[in-house]
Parts: C-alpha cells; structure tokens; sequence
C-alpha cells in the first residue's frame, strides 16, 4: 500500500503494495505456467520425438493451460480464504476480549510500546487514548499482535482471478508456437526462456535483487525443468516405443 497523503520534508519515496491479494498469486502465477507447461511439453515432446505430428504436444500443452490454471485458482482461493478467516477469527477474539477487559488490553498495550523503545507514561498515555474507541482499539491490537490489518485483508476472489489469468498466460507462451504451426520445441523452449527471464527482471524491482540475477536465475531454473523433463519424456518413449 501506497503511503497516501503530503510527503514529509526530506521524504520523496513511496513503498509498493508487497502485502496485497494479487501480486503473489500472480507471479507464482506466471512463472508457475511457463516452467511448468514448457516442461510438460518438453516431456511430451521427447517421448514423441521421432514423430513429425505434434498434435499430442499441442493437446498436452492446451491441456495443461486448463488444468493447471483451473488448479492454481481454486488452490490461492482455497489458501487466501482460509488465512483471511483465520485472521478474521483471531481479530474477533481480540474485540471480545477488549470489551471484556478493557483495563489489561490497555496494559498489554502500553507494555508492547514500552518494548518498542517508547517511555513508559507516553506509551500508557497512547495506549489510553487508543482504547477511547473499541473499534480502533480493535485495529491497533490486530496490527500489533496478529501483523494483519482488519480494513485490508486478501481478498481470495482477487487472489484467484489473479492466480488464473497469469498461469494461463504464462501456460500459453511455450505451447504457441506450436499453434502457429511449429513442428519442433525449439521455438517454444526460446521464447519461453526470454519470457522467464523478463519475469524474473520484473520481479527484482520488489526486491534487492539486480535485474539480469532475477532474470538469468528464473531462465535457468526453467531450462533445468524442462531439460530434466525432457530426458524423463525421451526414457518412457522410448520404453514403450
């Protein structure tokens, strides 16, 4: 999330959302299609290498679009649900407990502040005036304690579409050139490889990562996949051939 509001003086810089619904799920997302489709059609594509029709790497390729992008939707909606209910759960256990106990939570409180280096009479003043509102109260607590924001939880929906529409993307990218009338991998495995290595630049401008280690690490990672799986595909062939 974005700091909103006027810059302080001396401060010209904003922080990215890193914490959001949408940005894991799709990364993971599109990086996940690409090595995983390329390699299914590399594994494909060694057991059937000595075959001039590629309609079974394009059926495994489109195949594995659907299933894996139907897969990763209904994963991240079931993970981000579930983490979301759980903060929710934990959050209202901390309202009861607030307006059970006024007086300890206000404590608790103030003692966490005092532990961030705060003086104990202002930490108890802020703490004080924090409990004022059971539903700020409630907020403080849950940043505090739990690490989550009760006003911005993940949304799974978010998280789902997101997961999808890169898995299907990156899917699509190795299985392409087949579609346009590719007969060999080659021209998959290439496009592939700069695909995942732009993903992999792209990344590392939310990390401390230069942007040619993110993009060559990605892009070897991917080779190394679909090197493996194709030797894997060119065994079995070759067994039942």
């Amino acid at each position: 999330m974005s700091v909103e509001g006027p810059p302080a003086t001396g401060i010209d810089h904003e922080h990215p959302d890193v914490t959001g619904g949408w940005l894991r799920p799709a990364v993971f997302g599109a990086m996940d299609g690409l090595v995983s489709n390329l390699a299914l059609i590399a594994g494909v594509a060694g057991g059937t290498r000595d075959s001039a029709d590629s309609s079974a790497v394009v059926l495994a390729g489109l195949a594995g679009l659907a299933a894996g992008a139907f897969s990763m939707a209904a994963g991240e909606y079931t993970s981000v649900a579930s983490q979301s209910e759980a903060a929710a759960r934990e959050i209202e256990k901390e309202r009861v407990e607030i307006l059970r106990n006024p007086e300890a939570e206000t404590l608790e409180l103030a003692a966490m502040y005092v532990n961030k280096g705060i003086d104990k009479d202002l930490a108890d003043a802020v703490a004080r005036q924090v409990h004022r509102d059971a539903d700020n109260a409630v907020n403080v607590h849950a940043r505090e304690e739990l690490g989550v924001d009760p006003d911005d939880l993940a949304s799974p929906t978010v998280a789902a579409l997101s997961s999808f529409l890169s898995f299907a993307l990156g899917a699509l990218i190795p299985v392409l050139p087949y579609l346009l009338g590719a007969s060999t991998l080659l021209p998959g495995l290439i496009i592939t490889l700069v695909a995942l290595f732009a993903c992999g630049a792209v990344v590392t401008q939310v990390t401390n990562r230069t942007w040619w280690y993110g993009g060559l690490r990605q892009m070897l990672l991917g080779f190394a996949a679909a090197g493996l799986t194709y030797a894997v595909g060119a065994a079995v062939g070759a067994t039942l051939g």
